[in-house]
């Protein structure tokens, strides 16, 4: 009787941990990529034709520079700096992303637009001919799910662009049946209500049930189109300004369509609340924790404390799925962030450990620097893909370590009590799962006595380091809850439990 009721006191114990696993979305390591700038055209001199002017087509070898403001485009010269690449040739380079060890292409938009980042929407439901069709998207999607990756694709429902159809319809007749799908009136610069000003980007009337029954309530919207045609989920440009209603809806919308599919929100607030709305979000509050910390202007218990309030106020499981960004294509890239290579190495160690999905923006395995926007956006350096680049072997190193290691995929997140040191733990139902994550982001060595509240740790448990960024890297005795390292500036431990060979004898026998 007591056999048995221990059992089940176990069973008990143990989380959702095996869903997780099977769930795509929980701890993916997400490859960002901008398809004008990733893999130059094999066809390139048979486009040009599709870059008439004002537009430019530029030589790979070229960085993208800032350029004027263009009064009758209404927008910067540099939007209409094209380098050529189309959804073929990123198909053709997917075997880097699946060598990388890259679990989802998350793609920049791809929609008919005028400008070459194309948040400013033509048409949804076309496919800019720069880049190609329908049907080459489907030929990707296809492609990237057959090396057992998912796409998910770039959504745009706060406005459109300028020169779309509609909207010009609209602006010049009142009586357009497209009328109330923006906000036009005198008490608007430029007769319309825009994007935070940007004149090119008129604002979307999400309140016109025919507005939305486009973008993703009818069967043949733009969400649940693309769903059908190979994409299996849905970052939101500027979610925060759709409101929590409808982007449940438009989630819903995707979970009927593809059950299991992801809607990501760039939501630049706390992450909180706004997961009623979605799955996840792009976790830029944990990203200013991080960098906070690294710079010295957030102690590293106060960090902790931060991270743990973030990841119990929006539950753990949207936290697993919500990506953890430290660059992209509008921040500047982390090798021009972070100059620093042991500064840069414990930000992308801790962007590998903490709870969420790493998001890679194309070129950050392999250096490649740039500040703000358009220079972050540089064309894709494939000659800097070589064996001998330590950039390179450091991402495979941390891509490895994440897929390694369970509790880092789909682990919970626990605060291990420090004072100098930014440490925490990830684990699950198993407790040889555990894995203690410690960083030193301070310019001088630590050693600290810490306080790890794991009950099932037993005591004289050495603890191995498996990330090998301190050297060297012996075993660190574990006691009764509470372990003592010892770290170098920007040092980062990422400690395993090792139980002693005891001639078969193991501490661990009857705990989870």
């Amino acid at each position: 009787m007591a056999l048995t009721a221990t059992v089940v006191s176990q069973a008990a114990l143990a989380g959702p941990f095996e869903d997780r696993e099977r769930d795509w979305r929980n701890g993916a390591i997400v490859y960002q990529i901008i398809v004008d700038r990733f893999v130059p055209s094999a066809n390139l001199e048979a486009k040009r034709a599709l870059y008439p002017a004002p537009k430019l087509l530029k030589p790979w070898s070229e960085a993208p520079l800032p350029g004027p403001y263009l009064a009758d485009q209404k927008l910067s010269a540099h939007e209409l700096h094209f380098w050529g690449g189309d959804l073929a040739s990123a198909t053709s380079k997917l075997d880097h992303v699946q060598q990388l060890g890259a679990d989802v292409l998350y793609i920049n938009p791809i929609h008919l637009a005028w400008t070459n980042h194309k948040y400013d929407a033509l048409d949804f439901q076309q496919i800019s001919p720069e880049y190609g069709t329908r049907d080459d998207f489907k030929r990707l999607a296809a492609d990237a799910h057959s090396r057992g990756m998912k796409v998910v694709l770039d959504g745009v429902f706060n406005h459109m662009g300028r020169n779309a159809p509609r909207f010009q319809q609209a602006l010049a007749d009142p009586q357009s049946p497209y009328r109330n799908w923006f906000a036009i009136g005198p008490q608007y610069a430029g007769g319309a209500r825009v994007w935070t000003g940007y004149q090119n980007l008129p604002e979307l009337n999400l309140e016109n049930p025919a507005v939305r029954r486009h973008l993703w309530l009818d069967a043949d919207s733009v969400v649940r189109s693309y769903l059908r045609d190979g994409a299996d989920g849905w970052r939101l440009d500027t979610a925060y300004e759709l409101g929590l209603p409808f982007l449940r809806e438009m989630t819903d919308a995707a979970h009927a369509e593809k059950p299991g599919s992801l809607v990501v929100g760039e939501i630049v607030n706390y992450p909180g609340e706004w997961l009623r709305g979605m799955d996840a979000v792009m976790n830029f509050t944990l990203r200013d924790i991080v960098l906070g910390m690294t710079s010295g202007d957030i102690a590293p218990a106060a960090a902790a404390r931060m991270t743990e309030r973030l990841v119990r106020d929006a539950g753990i499981e949207p936290i697993l799925k919500s990506w953890v960004v430290i660059d992209n294509h509008d921040i500047p890239r982390i090798a021009t962030q972070l100059p620093q290579l042991a500064q840069r190495r414990l930000v992308q160690a801790l962007q590998f450990t903490l709870p969420g999905a790493p998001n890679l923006y194309y070129g950050a395995e392999v250096g490649m620097t740039g500040g703000a926007d358009p220079r972050n956006r540089g064309p894709m350096r494939w000659d800097l893909v070589r064996e001998d680049n330590p950039e390179l072997a450091w991402v495979r190193r941390l891509v490895a370590l994440r897929k390694a290691h369970r509790a880092l995929r789909v682990g919970d997140f626990r605060l291990i009590e420090a004072q100098r040191l930014f440490a925490f733990e990830r684990h699950t139902d198993r407790a040889l799962d555990s894995r203690l994550v410690i960083a030193n982001p301070s310019d001088a060595p630590v050693r600290e006595r810490l306080m790890v509240p794991q009950s099932f740790l037993m005591d004289d448990t050495p603890m191995v380091d498996v990330l090998g960024l301190v050297s060297p890297a012996a075993p660190i005795g574990f006691g009764a809850g509470v372990i003592t390292v010892e770290l170098p500036p920007q040092g980062v431990l990422v400690l395993q439990p090792q139980p002693k060979a005891l001639g078969g004898y193991s501490r661990y026998k009857r705990v989870p």
